[in-house]
């Protein structure tokens, strides 16, 4: 044989080789994808643990939840990194908070509507309802009103319902049975701040995250810095802070898990200089959940700990 007609022999054979090994890891690829499919489940990706959280209990074993932020993570700071966008990519419904507590996620989350389910979980509530923070801007912390957390559930299990016709009717008895529960927390939380003096019934967090708690369960709140995180604090917020503790004798003030502890730190170092010791009551969960596996690890557990921890550190 010649050498010509000997390398083309030699070409045409690894080709071969090639084009079959493709087509093995291809076909390989392509059961694994039906088998995806073969789950039957509905692959949904949520922002923030607390939304993640319902879409389980309503989706039960009928979907996968996937989670961006996990426990300590701000959303307010938060960016997405590519491992983030491939999950949104790759998920069937996208749930989010909306009222620009993701940020500037909020532009990815407008760009994919385009082709395919994204939803912004506090949609269906009433503005009325909404705490206005400036003109045309609303507090996004709603879940720390259980009441309108249920609306939320709801609009969740709207969601899943359209996306999903077929299952729907365990996702209604899902949600049903979970919006009992929520009922019931609703009440925990009413009657356990009830039980704090009306004069010592003041929270002071490291930023204002619990203006909906407050006007739910009648407690005063006063956070360092404003509704994000984002938003800096000053010399002034400080010692405003620092002078509002000492003059009406405020015992106890609260640490968040997704913020850094030295703002509050250094208003308790200020009240101390000023004769006046204030304690850390406790570490709140603000706009992250617990760590999964962990009772705090759930919305029912996180606010359940958070009515808690504020009881114990004020009554």
């Amino acid at each position: 044989m010649k050498r010509g007609k000997a390398s083309s022999l030699k070409r045409l054979l690894w080709v071969l080789i090639f084009l079959t090994g493709t087509t093995t890891i291809l076909a390989g690829c392509g059961a694994s994808r039906d088998a995806f499919k073969e789950e039957g489940k509905l692959h949904v990706t949520a922002t923030i643990g607390m939304i993640a959280d319902v879409a389980q209990e309503v989706g039960g074993d009928r979907v996968e939840v996937v989670g961006l932020m996990g426990p300590g993570v701000d959303p307010h700071l938060y960016k997405a990194s590519q491992g983030d966008i491939a999950k949104l990519e790759d998920a069937a419904m996208i749930l989010y908070g909306g009222l620009h507590l993701e940020g500037k996620m909020t532009e990815i989350f407008e760009k994919m509507a385009k082709k395919k389910t994204v939803v912004a979980v506090t949609k269906n509530i009433p503005e009325r309802q909404l705490r206005e923070v400036a003109a045309g801007t609303h507090d996004p912390h709603v879940w720390f009103n259980v009441r309108l957390w249920m609306s939320a559930t709801e609009t969740i299990r709207d969601a899943l319902v359209e996306k999903d016709p077929d299952n729907g009717a365990e996702y209604e008895a899902r949600a049903e049975a979970y919006l009992g529960k929520l009922e019931e927390l609703d009440q925990y939380a009413k009657d356990q701040i009830a039980t704090i003096p009306k004069q010592g019934r003041v929270m002071v967090t490291a930023h204002d995250a619990f203006g909906y708690f407050g006007d739910a369960y009648d407690i005063e709140v006063v956070g360092l810095q404003g509704i994000s995180t984002a938003a800096e604090y000053g010399s002034k917020d400080v010692t405003g802070l620092r002078d509002m503790l000492v003059e009406r004798g405020v015992k106890a003030v609260f640490v968040e898990s997704s913020v850094p502890k030295k703002s509050i730190e250094a208003v308790i170092e200020g009240a101390k200089k000023q004769g006046h010791d204030v304690k850390i009551g406790g570490e709140l969960f603000s706009d992250a959940m617990g760590k999964a596996g962990t009772a705090e690890g759930t919305y029912i557990g996180m606010v359940k700990h958070n009515v808690d921890t504020i009881v114990g550190a004020l009554k």
